[in-house]
């Protein structure tokens, strides 16, 4: 039976790739990088479900790397196939991804989760100097296709032996890489705590960029890009929310969203919306040039079909509800139409909504796709789950804004300590809600504006000397 079904699936990669051979991962081989190893270009490393405690190294290979979602569209292949680089051969090289050898648009990395990455000290070789970066995926002079995968808990934040550090999630210097269908979480650096493009060209396509936090040295949170590359920077329906940038100085807490400094970019069909910064507003140009056009920015932008409404999203996942004002306001050239529901003509295929014309943000747009509690799931009414979560996790508030009182909910995968603390608009320690050594699981904290100092407030959780994230909640009288 077994044989069978790998020669179903040997079939199925024919049709899809039209040549190459198959690797299984870890039938053929027991790591990623042994199979990676073996393959020619035009072959096909297919994972299986599982954690593989491993940094690899696509060495200029122009192949496929990838879990069973490119087979079953299941989203619960990528939350079960883990790249974890927490353990690197030498905390010099620490990325989880390395694509620094001229790779092209035929080496696609699909369907994992990528955790654990904390950057590389790598050579700029524009400017000189060292810094540390690509927590999850460091990239240079080469143009993959980064796809359908979850990228979370990187960080680049070690300035030992560098000038600085930064592209926690994803770092790319050269080429035009493809970031598409992405969910970009929860990743820190000093900048570009998400996404740095340094003299590179880039299409950024339907990712929810969430979550990410630093930007103390050069700002930039979500994505920081510098200078021109060999090809545009393209960032289309994208959902660019909750990142935070903190830091002073000349380029410090600049840009919780995207900041643009001393290059050009075309932003269109996206939300960026809910982002902090200690200084300046969450789209920002620094002698760059924005060529922003039916976007959603918080704080308004200038563009046509540009507008500053709250999206109104249904949840977590940033999904849109039916009264979003995202809803067919994207571009409406047919070229950026949302799918078609094939029972409904005329009708957008779920997750767009409303009609075809496109959808602002991540679930918009011809490319869009599912990708529904990858990010937080909704509370349950229990205080402590019995079931053990797989992974870290704070969720947001519930309900938010909130009037006197408010639930946050988080899950450890393990015993650790926990810290849960909450502060004011100003950075100040208003009051500890958790300070013990807790047991894995899923919690639920109340918290109580007695008397409220602020509209807005911060809460932090912190577990162990690892995992930190912030998130922002708002008090209304």
């Amino acid at each position: 039976m077994k044989k069978t079904m790998s020669v179903i699936i040997l079939i199925i990669f024919r049709d899809l790739f039209a040549q190459g051979n198959l690797i299984h991962i870890p039938d053929d081989y027991s790591t990623i990088q042994n199979g990676i190893e073996a393959a020619d270009d035009g072959d096909t490393v297919l994972v299986d479900s599982g954690t593989y405690i491993e940094n690899i190294n696509f060495k200029g290979k122009n192949i496929v790397v990838a879990s069973h979602y490119c087979l079953n569209n299941d989203l619960k292949s990528i939350q079960s196939t883990i790249i974890d680089g927490s353990n690197p051969s030498h905390p010099d090289t620490a990325s989880v991804v390395l694509c620094i050898s001229g790779e092209d648009t035929t080496t696609v990395l699909q369907g994992f989760t990528i955790t654990g990455g904390r950057g590389t000290k790598w050579p700029d070789a524009h400017i000189g100097g060292f810094y540390r970066e690509g927590g999850g995926i460091l990239m240079e002079a080469a143009s993959p296709v980064i796809k359908n995968n979850l990228i979370i808990n990187n960080e680049a934040i070690n300035k030992t032996g560098v000038k600085s550090a930064g592209g926690g999630a994803i770092r790319c210097d050269g080429g035009e890489p493809r970031i598409i269908n992405n969910i970009i979480m929860s990743n820190t650096g000093l900048y570009g705590a998400g996404i740095v493009l340094n003299y590179t060209g880039a299409i950024i396509k339907n990712n929810v960029i969430s979550h990410n936090t630093g930007g103390q040295d050069y700002g930039g949170s979500g994505i920081w890009m510098y200078q021109n590359g060999p090809a545009p920077k393209i960032i289309e329906n994208n959902t660019i929310v909750e990142n935070a940038s903190t830091g002073s100085g000349s380029y410090g807490g600049r840009a919780g969203g995207i900041l643009v400094w001393s290059t050009s970019v075309t932003i269109r069909n996206s939300i960026v919306w809910g982002n902090t910064q200690s200084q300046g507003a969450q789209i920002e140009p620094i002698g760059g040039t924005v060529n922003c056009s039916y976007c959603n920015v918080e704080g308004g932008w200038s563009g046509e079909g540009n507008m500053d409404k709250n999206p109104v999203f249904a949840d977590t996942d940033y999904y849109l509800t039916d009264i979003s004002p995202c809803i067919d306001a994207g571009d409406p050239n047919s070229m950026y139409n949302d799918p078609e529901d094939h029972l409904k003509p005329g009708v957008a295929k779920f997750p767009s909504k409303g009609n075809m014309i496109n959808d602002m943000g991540a679930y918009g747009g011809p490319g869009t796709l599912l990708l529904d509690n990858m990010t937080t799931s909704s509370i349950d009414e229990k205080n402590i789950l019995q079931s053990v979560p797989q992974r870290y996790c704070l969720k947001q508030n519930y309900p938010n804004p909130f009037n006197s009182s408010t639930i946050i909910s988080y899950s450890i995968p393990i015993l650790d300590l926990v810290n849960l603390k909450v502060y004011d608009i100003l950075g100040r320690e208003i009051q500890i809600l958790v300070s013990e050594v807790q047991k894995a699981g899923e919690y639920n904290i109340n918290f109580n504006t007695i008397k409220p100092s602020s509209s807005i407030y911060y809460y932090k959780l912190q577990v162990g000397s690892g995992f930190v994230v912030t998130k922002k909640m708002l008090f209304l009288k």
